[in-house]
């Protein structure tokens, strides 16, 4: 089901990833909820790959950080 808020985003999501990304994901998610026919899992792989657009892991901190930083 979409996301009304950050707050209700999986723990997963909410721990890992900054806010604007949190954001990201959210729309991403909730978009693709409603033009993929409720496919949740299909969802979140397209809710990741907005984030992986704008943001990447850091593998030596494992903190998410926008792209060009």
């Amino acid at each position: 089901m979409p996301y009304k808020s950050l707050s209700h985003l999986p723990e997963s999501v909410r721990e890992q990833l900054p806010k604007h990304a949190q954001e990201i994901y959210r729309g991403a998610y909730n978009s693709a909820w409603d033009e993929y026919n409720h496919d949740e899992e299909r969802a979140h792989r397209v809710a990741w790959a907005a984030v992986k657009h704008k943001y990447e892991k850091n593998e030596q901190t494992g903190m998410w950080e926008e792209k060009g930083n």
